[in-house]
């Protein structure tokens, strides 16, 4: 019996199983009327039989003894089984990591209507280090592209619950962060105006936060706004938010008042001796350079 089946007609799983249960022939005209070729064409029940092998619920569907001769069926599961004189590929999985689940309200007025943020924060949290401050730093070009491009996807895709006149505090924020890193990875000037836009109705919303009011003042000071952006900076200051210390020391340093900036960050890594980060950052300063934030890349 010809065993042959068109692969037109069943999947390659389907075929194993037809292979397995058998299947008539059907005679067809060759090209010239007079040879003849033969296909496999099953029948409904082997067809059916077949797709349950394949599907693997045939031992649900099927009786113990209707299965005694089904090759496949006591067949060498793969999955679980090494073949002889064939190698098994062997997979392990380790250092795994997850990600948190972060909902936020996407309105002030309305809590219970939330977004899941989780992607994003996760995202946020990654490219920080490398992109908060100007100038950015990436260990590499294909790093710093992907970084781009990903900011541009995600900034797009948050950017109409921003732009809510009733956003919240929440979504500002976080749309305020893209939109400054945007800008200092040289993604145009809207980014600038919308990260400003976006951190001021943040801290219209919240008028006494240390991360809003260092935010608006890092925008303002690393764009030349030094005065602008120094009573932003103070304020998040003095609730002891580190970073608008270095931001400040930065600006001192850029409005050529390089001992004030020295002074201010040996007197932070007095509060912070084991912060590997004013260290470097006091080394800069010393060595004549302008950007405290010009580290090598994590």
């Amino acid at each position: 019996m010809n065993k042959q089946v068109s692969i037109k007609l069943l999947s390659s799983a389907t075929l194993l199983a037809l292979a397995a249960t058998g299947c008539e022939t059907l005679s067809i005209p060759g090209a010239t009327g007079t040879a003849t070729s033969t296909v496999a064409v099953p029948s409904e029940q082997q067809t059916q039989a077949a797709i349950a092998v394949s599907t693997g619920d045939h031992k649900d569907r099927y009786k113990p003894n209707e299965l005694a001769n089904d090759p496949l069926y006591q067949a060498t599961d793969i999955s679980t089984n090494r073949l002889t004189g064939i190698p098994t590929p062997m997979v392990s999985v380790a250092n795994n990591s997850y990600i948190a689940t972060v909902i936020i309200p996407k309105m002030q007025n309305n809590p219970l209507d939330q977004l899941d943020v989780s992607l994003l924060d996760d995202f946020i949290d990654s490219i920080s280090p490398n992109a908060r401050h100007y100038p950015p730093n990436f260990k590499s070009p294909s790093e710093r592209y992907y970084a781009k491009e990903k900011l541009k996807e995600l900034e797009e895709w948050l950017r109409p619950f921003a732009e809510n006149p009733d956003a919240s505090y929440e979504v500002l924020l976080r749309a305020a962060k893209l939109n400054g890193m945007g800008r200092n990875l040289d993604l145009g000037s809207d980014y600038a105006v919308r990260g400003s836009t976006f951190i001021a109705k943040a801290i219209d919303r919240q008028p006494n936060s240390a991360e809003a009011n260092f935010i608006y003042g890092m925008m303002l000071s690393e764009g030349g706004g030094f005065k602008e952006g120094r009573k932003y900076l103070l304020k998040a200051a003095e609730q002891s938010y580190k970073e608008a210390e270095q931001s400040i020391a930065q600006a001192d340093l850029l409005s050529d008042n390089r001992p004030a900036a020295l002074e201010r960050l040996k007197r932070l890594q007095q509060k912070h001796p084991g912060d590997a980060t004013i260290a470097k950052q006091i080394a800069i300063i010393e060595s004549g350079k302008y950007y405290i934030w010009d580290l090598p890349a994590n």
